[in-house]
């Protein structure tokens, strides 16, 4: 009954043949690279691009993106020879469950949990606030006691529009790829207009100086907590702006990104998944990390950093209201209200997928992995994860959830990385159809950029992800190691399948 147990790549493929718990093979290439674009195109365009400008990069928010964009791609490479060779639901779960054993892939699985639970929460508030000021002054203004979880008693928009994806997601996976194609091209319509029209207002005064020099930060009553940790670690005082707030940026940008590995979870319903899911990760993440540096300084351009409100909630929209063009405030607000639709979609999905494989491994109830007759989806983790997102979304502010959901993503990468080149080591023989170059460089790159940008995050992000992580031991020696389903299968005497 050791917590280090390993369940073969075999073993794990094999499970997906199991009536009542398989997922259909109806994605492509297209719909993969799709996925991820729809994803990663979200609150990081729309809503974070303000909020770090002001708080901590400048107009250098461009470097921001493209130190989490490295990351990302470090961490991409090795989740896409991953994907390709284990191509089952439950990504870094799963790997993980293939390399360093159980407990791990519990970690992992409970962290992925938070990442794609808590991102949805998240991105539904960002939704809410670009309805918001789309509806701002007609007869359809929502009351701002049902508008906000800071300032009101709930925020209803984004817990409608929670329990909306969560339906359309129990319907099935082909359906949400379709929808999902559809309201990209329409993000990507929006993100070009941004660009474009954008380009014209840009003036070039704003980007002086391009790194703000670096200056304290203004006391907080949340003390250290409220602080990066590496500040409080190594004894720093506490500043912004500088290349320590481009790095800070970075950390928080990072939440922009998250989308990639979504693809990684969808491998077990790729049609061929071993040259597809790689295709998915590494194309879309390309195409965002160009379009986020554009923006970003399209935004910047347009109006000095100085003057864009931190906790504005759909400050694209206002930029472009500051140079007098309301009307592509208005298209940005209604590009915005659409595209963060499908990204609490595509997360939700991510979620269940993940879910999914864990309950189908029986470390949570094996009843969460049954799918729906018809429609061929989780239905019931689906509408369970849905009203975890409506009444987290409804009564939890961005900021908050932004951090927690880059600390989740950024400690599923390092495990990622590292296990690509466990797996290289204790599995060899295995057919690799992607195999990241220069993997230990590589992955060692990946572990030592993600863990810095953690470490950028704030004190009170780390307790909080501690508090998830300890109640996560919790569950797992309450519940999951008892009622697994390799556990069994070795008490029981039982030999996985593995590769000849």
């Amino acid at each position: 009954m050791s917590v280090f147990r390993t369940k073969s790549v075999e073993q794990s493929i094999a499970d997906t043949d199991e009536p009542d718990h398989s997922l259909r093979k109806s994605l492509g290439a297209l719909d993969l690279i799709v996925f991820g674009v729809g994803v990663i195109i979200g609150a990081g365009i729309f809503v974070l691009t303000g909020t770090v400008a002001a708080s901590n990069s400048g107009p250098a928010i461009a470097l921001s993106f493209v130190i989490a964009g490295v990351a990302c791609a470090l961490a991409a490479l090795c989740y896409a020879e991953f994907a390709s060779t284990v191509p089952v639901a439950g990504s870094a779960y799963t790997f993980s469950y293939a390399t360093f054993g159980e407990l791990v892939a519990w970690i992992i699985g409970w962290d992925l949990a938070l990442e794609f639970t808590i991102g949805s929460a998240a991105l539904a508030t960002g939704f809410s606030g670009y309805l918001q000021k789309l509806l701002a002054g007609t007869p359809f203004e929502v009351p701002t006691a049902l508008a906000s979880a800071e300032d009101g008693l709930v925020n209803l928009p984004a817990v409608v529009i929670s329990l909306l994806v969560m339906l359309v997601l129990i319907l099935g996976i082909k359906l949400s790829s379709r929808i999902n194609q559809v309201v990209v091209a329409i993000k990507l319509v929006v993100v070009a207009a941004v660009i474009v029209v954008g380009a014209a207002h840009v003036q070039v005064s704003n980007y002086s100086p391009f790194i703000p020099p670096s200056k304290p930060a203004e006391e907080s009553s949340g003390g250290w907590t409220s602080l990066p940790l590496i500040t409080t670690l190594l004894g720093l005082e506490p500043a912004v702006y500088g290349i320590a707030g481009v790095i800070a940026g970075a950390a928080v940008v990072f939440f922009a990104f998250i989308g990639f590995d979504v693809v990684a979870t969808t491998a077990e319903e790729a049609r061929n998944p071993q040259k597809d899911v790689p295709i998915g990760i590494l194309g879309s993440l390309a195409i965002v990390t160009f379009l986020y540096m554009a923006v970003s300084l399209v935004i910047t351009g347009m109006q000095s950093y100085t003057e864009i409100d931190p906790n504005d909630a759909a400050p694209v929209a206002t930029a472009f209201e500051s140079v007098g063009i309301d009307w592509m405030g208005t298209l940005v607000s209604v590009g915005a209200c659409i595209g963060l639709t499908v990204v609490v979609m595509i997360l939700m999905l991510g979620q269940t997928r993940v879910a999914f494989a864990m309950s189908r491994d029986g470390l949570l109830p094996s009843s969460l992995s049954k799918v729906h007759p018809k429609y061929g989806t989780p239905a019931r983790m689906t509408a369970i994860t849905g009203v975890a997102v409506a009444v987290i979304s409804g009564f939890v502010g961005l900021e908050t959830l932004a951090h927690l959901v880059s600390i989740g993503t950024l400690f599923a990468f390092v495990l990622v990385s590292v296990g690509v080149l466990v797996l290289r080591r204790t599995r060899p023989d295995l057919p690799r159809s992607f195999r990241t170059p220069a993997a230990p460089l590589v992955a060692l790159l990946s572990v030592v950029m993600c863990v810095y940008l953690m470490l950028n995050l704030t004190g009170e992000t780390w307790v909080r992800f501690l508090i998830w992580m300890v109640i996560g031991f919790v569950v797992y020696f309450g519940y999951s190691r008892r009622h697994s389903r390799l556990g069994e299968r070795q008490a029981a005497g039982a030999e996985q399948p593995r590769g000849t």
